[in-house]
C-alpha cells in the first residue's frame, strides 16, 4: 500500500523590498556596471548597496586582502618560526582530523618543509583521542624530539595542555578560528581573529585562513617580500588547499575569503597537486566506462563540486579511519600511491554513508520518543554510534526538524570502566537564533570539554551527567528560541516575471560566483505560473516538469522529490522557488530552473476553495446548471473505475481526489470530469458499494475492489435522482 506523505508548507522569505531608495540603487549599480538589473538586485541583497561596493564585489582584487600584521600575536608567531628553524628545532605541526584540519596541516607542513625546517605533523585520531590537543600527544611529540608545537584549526581551548607543555619544555604556538572562552594559553603566540582583543576586521577566516594569514605575514617579513608579492605568491602554492578547507568548514564566501576562493577554484581546474588531481578523478567516475567518458568532458570545479564531492572523501578519512591518509594523498607526489589513497577514499566514504544511513534510522527512532515541543533541542545517545558520523547525522536531524540537535556515542569505553563514568563524545548543529557555543557555556559544569562555532560544536559529557546536561541546554534553548524560529523559512532573494527567466539571466548571475555562505546560490520565485506536464525520473526519485505561462515554456527539475510527493497536478497554477541553471545539451543552450520549493498558487488555492465550496452547496441541495456539468455518464463512471482498478491492482490503494482528476485528464482524453463530478462519482461509488471507499483524510481514500460480473446499474443511485431533480432547465 502506497502510504500519502502530506508535504509541510514552508514559510517564505523574500529579500527584495520596493522602495524609491532601492529602485534608485538598483538602477544605478545596472548603469555603472553595465550588468542585468536582476544581477543588481542580487548584489543589493547581499549587501553591496553602492556601485563602488558592488564592483569591489564583483572584480575582487588581491590587493584587498588585508594586513595580516592586524592580527593579533602573528608578528610574534612568524618571529618564533624563523627562530626555531635558525636554531634547527624540530617543529610538529598540530590539526584537527577535519577538512579544515588537514588542509591547515598540509599548507604549513609544505611551508615550512619549504623553508628548510625539521618538521613533521601529527593529527589526532577521532576515535582513540578526540577532538583536540592532548597531553598524551604532547607527551608522544616530546619523545620524537619536537621542542615547539604550532597547531591548527584546534589549540584555543588548551589551556591546561599548553601549561603542561610549558612544564615539559615543549613550546606551543595556537592558531585557530574557533570561538575563545575566557582564558587563553600561555603560548608563545595566540593566533585567532576571535580573539576579543584581536582587532583584525574580518572573522571569518577558516582555520586555513589563518594559517593563510600567517605564512603570508612570514613571506613578507621574514622573507622580505613586498605585502602584494608575498600574497601573489602563497596563493599561487597553496590557495587550492586553502579554498579546499575554507569551503568545506562553511565559511562566508564574502570579503577575504570570496578572493582565496576564487584563486583557489582556478588553481585547481588545472591542479599540478597529484593527489588532488587523482582524488577528482576518482570522484567523477564511478566505473572504468564513466571514467573514460569523463576524460573527454573535464569537470567543472566550483565550490558545490568541493562542498559535497570532494570534501566528503577527504573527511571520510578522519571520520571511519584516520586523516593521515588523507595528508598523505595531498602531499604524495606518486602518481601510482595518490590512485591508490584517492580510491580508497572513495570507499570509505561509501562506509561512511552506510554508517550514516544506519545511525539515521535509529535517531528518527529515537526522535518518536522524544518530547520536541517541550524540549526544542533534540539530545541522542547510543553506545555503538560511530563517532565520525554523528556530527552529519545531527546536521539531517536539524534541516528536518529546524530544531538543534546533539548526539552523543558512549562508543569505545575502556572494559571495566563504570558504567556511569564512561565518556560520551558529541557532536551537534544548531539554528539561527541558539549560538551553540554559548549554550554549552550554559552548561559546563555538566561537561568534560567543548568547543566550536555558532551553530556547529563539540563536546565530551559523562554517562552521569548527560540528563544533567539535556535538561540545561533545553532550559537554556527555551529561554533564547522562539516559535518563529523554529519554523522552517526558505529564502529569495526577488520575485521574478516569467519573462526575465533566460540564458542571458543565467549567464549574468554567475559574476556572482562563487557561492556559499552569505554569497549563495541565487534564489528566485515565480508566481502563478502553469504546470504543463509532470515526469518521474531515476524511478521516481526526482521529478521533471514543464511550466508554462500561456506562451512560453520552461523546463524545471526537482531533485529528491517524486511526482506523488509534490501536491500539485498538470493544469495547476503553482508558485515555485528555484535556482537558475544553464542546461547544454546537443550544442544548445537554455535556462533551466531547480527546484527548491513548490506550492500552489494563491490563485489555485482560492480556485480550489471555491470548488468546494460550490460541491457542498450542491450537496446540501442548491440547485445548479447543465453548463457546471456535476452529473456523470456512465462512460465517466467508467473511466474512473479503471484508473481505480488500475491502480489497486499495481498495488497502490490510496489515493488522493486531485491525483484522480490528473491521472484521468493525461489518461484517458474521451471523458471530462471536474472536481464535483469525480465527488459525485466516489460517492455513488460508495453507496452503491461498488468499489469499498475509506475516507483516509481530507479527499484521500483507500480503496479495496469488488469483483463481479453483474453490470453496476447506476439508476439506483438515490444521490444522482436527487441530482437530477436539481438541475435546473432553464
Amino acid at each position: 500500500m502506497l502510504k500519502i506523505k502530506e508535504k509541510k508548507e514552508k514559510n517564505w522569505l523574500i529579500k527584495s523590498t520596493d522602495s524609491a531608495e532601492y529602485r534608485s540603487a538598483i538602477s544605478e549599480i545596472t548603469s555603472e556596471l553595465g550588468i542585468n538589473p536582476v544581477v543588481a538586485k542580487l548584489l543589493y541583497n547581499r549587501g553591496y548597496t553602492t556601485p563602488a561596493s558592488a564592483k569591489a564585489f564583483v572584480y575582487m582584487e588581491s590587493e584587498m586582502l588585508l594586513d595580516p600584521f592586524k592580527m593579533m600575536d602573528v608578528e610574534r608567531g612568524i618571529d618564533a618560526i624563523a627562530d626555531a628553524i635558525r636554531r634547527g628545532e624540530r617543529i610538529t605541526v598540530y590539526g584537527d582530523y577535519d577538512v579544515d584540519g588537514v588542509t591547515s596541516v598540509c599548507t604549513l607542513y609544505l611551508y615550512l618543509k619549504s623553508l628548510g625546517a625539521k618538521v613533521d605533523l601529527y593529527i589526532p585520531n577521532r576515535a582513540g583521542e578526540g577532538y583536540g590537543v592532548s597531553t598524551q600527544a604532547i607527551d608522544a611529540i616530546k619523545e620524537n624530539g619536537s621542542t615547539l608545537i604550532i597547531t591548527v584549526d584546534t589549540g584555543t581551548t588548551a589551556v591546561e595542555e599548553v601549561e603542561y607543555a610549558n612544564s615539559i619544555g615543549v613550546r606551543f604556538i595556537v592558531t585557530d578560528h574557533h570561538e575563545c572562552r575566557s582564558d587563553l594559553p600561555d603560548a608563545l603566540a595566540v593566533i585567532n581573529p576571535h580573539r576579543p582583543d584581536c582587532p583584525y576586521p574580518f572573522k571569518e577566516l577558516a582555520g586555513v585562513g589563518v594559517v593563510f594569514k600567517l605564512i603570508c605575514a612570514y613571506e613578507e617579513k621574514i622573507v622580505g617580500r613586498t605585502r602584494i608579492e608575498a600574497s601573489k605568491r602563497i596563493f599561487s602554492l597553496y590557495a587550492d588547499l586553502v579554498a579546499i578547507g575554507t569551503i568545506a568548514d562553511v565559511m562566508p564566501i564574502k570579503e577575504e575569503n570570496r578572493i582565496i576562493v576564487r584563486y583557489g577554484l582556478a588553481m585547481i581546474e588545472n591542479t599540478g597537486r597529484v593527489g588532488l588531481a587523482a582524488l577528482i578523478e576518482a570522484a567523477s567516475a564511478k566505473n572504468d566506462a564513466q571514467r573514460s567518458a569523463q576524460r573527454k568532458k573535464k569537470t567543472k570545479i566550483t565550490s558545490g563540486y568541493i562542498g559535497y564531492t570532494i570534501a566528503p572523501r577527504i573527511n571520510a578519512a578522519g571520520r571511519i579511519k584516520e586523516a593521515s591518509l588523507a595528508v598523505e594523498l595531498f602531499l604524495s607526489n606518486d602518481p601510482r600511491r595518490a590512485k591508490e589513497i584517492a580510491e580508497e577514499l572513495c570507499r570509505t566514504n561509501k562506509e561512511r554513508q552506510a554508517e550514516e544511513n544506519k545511525i539515521m534510522q535509529e535517531a528518527y527512532e529515537k526522535i518518536g520518543q522524544y518530547d520536541i515541543e517541550k524540549n526544542p533541542v533534540i539530545v541522542l545517545d547510543a553506545d555503538t554510534w560511530h563517532h565520525g558520523v554523528i556530527g552529519i547525522v545531527a546536521s539531517r536531524i536539524t534541516e528536518r526538524y529546524t530544531r538543534p540537535a546533539i548526539l552523543v556515542s558512549f562508543e569505545g569505553n575502556e572494559e571495566g570502566t563504570p558504567h556511569m563514568e564512561h565518556m560520551g563524545k558529541g557532536s551537534g548543529r544548531s539554528i539561527k537564533g541558539m549560538n551553540l557555543v554559548d549554550a554549552l557555556c550554559y552548561c559546563q559544569e555538566h561537561l568534560v570539554k567543548f568547543g566550536g562555532h555558532e551553530l556547529a560544536a563539540g563536546l565530551s559529557v559523562t554517562r552521569a551527567e548527560l540528563d544533567n546536561f539535556r535538561r540545561l541546554i533545553n532550559e537554556y534553548a527555551r529561554a533564547n528560541l522562539t516559535e518563529k524560529d523554529m519554523v522552517q523559512t526558505v529564502e529569495a532573494d526577488c520575485e521574478l516575471d516569467f519573462g526575465d527567466v533566460n540564458v542571458a539571466l543565467a549567464k549574468g548571475i554567475q559574476l556572482l560566483e562563487p557561492y556559499g555562505v552569505s554569497n549563495p546560490i541565487p534564489v528566485f520565485v515565480l508566481r502563478g505560473v502553469t504546470v504543463n506536464d509532470i515526469n518521474g525520473i531515476s524511478d521516481g526519485k526526482h521529478t521533471r516538469l514543464s511550466l508554462g505561462n500561456g506562451r512560453y515554456t520552461l523546463s524545471a527539475m526537482y531533485f529528491s522529490n517524486s511526482p506523488d510527493s509534490l501536491g500539485v497536478y498538470v493544469g495547476d497554477k503553482v508558485d515555485v522557488m528555484f535556482n537558475l541553471d544553464l542546461n547544454e545539451w546537443g550544442g544548445r543552450e537554455s535556462a533551466q530552473l531547480i527546484v527548491r520549493d513548490l506550492k500552489p498558487s494563491v490563485s489555485e488555492k482560492e480556485k480550489q476553495r471555491e470548488e468546494l465550496d460550490r460541491f457542498e452547496e450542491i450537496r446540501c441541495g442548491a440547485p445548479f446548471t447543465p453548463e457546471e456539468d456535476v452529473i456523470p455518464s456512465r462512460e465517466d463512471f467508467a473511466a474512473v473505475y479503471r484508473l481505480v482498478q488500475a491502480s489497486v491492482r499495481s498495488g497502490i490503494d490510496v489515493l488522493k481526489h486531485r491525483d484522480i482528476l490528473s491521472r484521468i485528464k493525461g489518461s484517458d482524453s474521451s471523458v471530462s470530469i471536474n472536481y464535483a463530478k469525480l465527488k459525485v462519482i466516489i460517492m455513488v461509488f460508495k453507496e452503491l458499494n461498488i468499489v469499498s471507499i475509506e475516507d483516509l483524510s481530507d479527499e484521500v481514500y483507500k480503496f479495496k475492489l469488488h469483483y463481479s460480473t453483474t453490470k453496476a446499474k447506476l439508476d439506483k443511485s438515490t444521490l444522482l435522482r436527487r441530482l437530477r431533480s436539481q438541475m435546473s432547465r432553464g
